[in-house]
């Protein structure tokens, strides 16, 4: 196994990480509080497993992130002792580890069926989903009951359980559904709601979880009907491991967890995300000259003019950034948690000697992300020598983290694409890292991410700054 730190420093170089399972970072939950040792018994280091995935855990810009690897870190630090977490390929190699004893506990959604009872002790807070049917939101034509979807166009993957609930339930109702297969390989649950959001197609059927979450992308889909029973799912450890699990029991039911689930909840499953797409309107054009003299963009454009110059940039560039970024906002903080003009990652500030709390500082925050625009040019000078074409990287990895960047690059030239050429090449392949076919693949090291905001982000700053140095 490899450790190795979540900043976004450590992502500069390159990490040698084992073929399907990687120790993430050892987060050092020990707490300093006077109210004494709470472990009762716990392991010292509490071994977690869980998959990659939207829900469990991702990297982001640099940071690990997920709503239950954030779970397993509170239970961590309300005990007083370090979590270290092992991403496993697929759900049967984890339980494989569980069973070995590689891992003590699986922090992610292990169904309650009479299977998995009989390999596993479930425990913690039950999560109930159900089937649901994603529209569009409309006054006039929304889908509130079942029969209602006879005649109906409803689109799923291929040989998926979606698809074969949808069989189930045409048979319920006597049929009249028109069921659509889609068997394209690179196409997943993700695209089919976005097609549903976008009018290109009318239904699609998910779970509800992944439903909720992408609802805080495309705030026009509805997902209120449930098509299936309830499923109730909870994290896991062995059969004999029942202190640990009463452990995880009793945290889960104290006022104080609560409290914490419901903000966990609500940063993963209710704050909007940003939009991948923006409308013309939503651009900054330029000032016009005044008695003959052009108007400035931003009250920070002599921060920018200052910074620029470092790395070599048009001031006009970073400024463009700044403003797809933030709007020139520098309180601004997105639901990840990225602060300020240049919207910085707090593990990002941390890494270069910045306290994230100074983030609102619009000097600050420039320097910063100027700094790792540095780092991240060195990185990619040694793979792309045309500095335009490198651009084009160094803004992509600034939105994602290298890590996913250098996924990407590694898909490309596995897959023939140009890994040097990022339109229609390298963006293309991070596309494919929200698809567990290519996130697992042996070539990537840095799991699932949701490439589409990269993709959009390149596009988005580079028209900005086509905008502002139009004369």
């Amino acid at each position: 196994m490899f450790f190795y730190s979540m900043n976004f420093r450590a992502h500069i170089a390159p990490v040698i990480i084992t073929l399907w399972t990687v120790i993430l970072v050892a987060t050092a939950c020990r707490s300093s509080s006077s109210a004494g040792d709470t472990r009762q018994g716990l392991p010292d280091t509490l071994r977690v497993g869980t998959l990659y995935s939207p829900t469990s855990l991702f990297i982001f810009r640099g940071d690990t992130m997920g709503y239950e690897y954030e779970r397993i870190r509170n239970f961590a630090r309300d005990k007083n002792i370090t979590a270290e977490f092992v991403v496993a390929r697929n759900m049967e190699s984890m339980m494989q580890m569980l069973d070995s004893g590689q891992i003590d506990i699986i922090a992610y959604e292990i169904p309650i069926t009479a299977e998995y009872k009989n390999q596993v002790l479930h425990c913690g807070t039950q999560n109930v989903t159900h089937q649901v049917l994603v529209q569009r939101k409309s006054r006039d034509s929304l889908i509130t009951d079942v029969t209602q979807l006879v005649g109906k166009d409803i689109f799923v993957e291929a040989g998926s359980k979606y698809e074969s609930r949808l069989l189930n339930l045409d048979n319920e109702i006597g049929g009249g559904i028109n069921i659509h297969k889609i068997s394209e390989d690179s196409l997943i649950t993700e695209d089919l709601i976005e097609m549903v959001s976008k009018g290109k197609i009318p239904f699609t059927i998910v779970d509800s979880d992944i439903a909720r979450l992408n609802s805080t992308y495309f705030s026009n889909i509805d997902i209120s009907l449930s098509v299936s029973f309830p499923q109730r799912a909870s994290w896991a450890v062995r059969q004999t491991d029942t202190a640990l699990a009463d452990s995880v029991d009793a945290w889960s039911k104290l006022a104080k967890s609560r409290e914490e689930y419901k903000k966990v909840l609500k940063r993963y499953f209710e704050l909007g995300k940003r939009d991948e797409t923006y409308t013309d309107a939503e651009y900054l054009t330029l000032p016009k000259a005044k008695h003959g003299k052009q108007q400035g963009i931003s009250p920070y454009d002599h921060i920018f003019r200052h910074y620029a110059g470092t790395i070599g940039w048009d001031w006009r560039l970073l400024a463009s950034q700044a403003w797809i970024e933030s709007r020139f906002d520098t309180t601004a903080t997105s639901w990840a948690g990225a602060r300020g003009l240049m919207q910085i990652m707090p593990g990002t500030a941390r890494a270069y000697g910045l306290h994230p709390s100074e983030l609102s500082d619009p000097e600050k925050s420039v320097r910063i992300a100027v700094e790792s625009i540095k780092d991240l040019n060195n990185y990619f000078a040694r793979r792309i020598s045309d500095p335009a074409e490198r651009r084009k990287f160094i803004i992509a990895a600034y939105n994602s983290g290298i890590g996913h960047v250098a996924d990407a690059i590694a898909l490309a030239a596995k897959y023939g694409k140009n890994p040097s050429v990022w339109y229609g090449n390298v963006e293309e392949a991070i596309l494919w890292k929200s698809n567990p076919e290519f996130y697992n693949d042996e070539v990537c090291r840095f799991g699932y991410f949701r490439g589409k905001q990269t993709v959009a982000y390149v596009k988005k700053v580079l028209h900005q700054y086509s905008l502002l140095t139009k004369q």
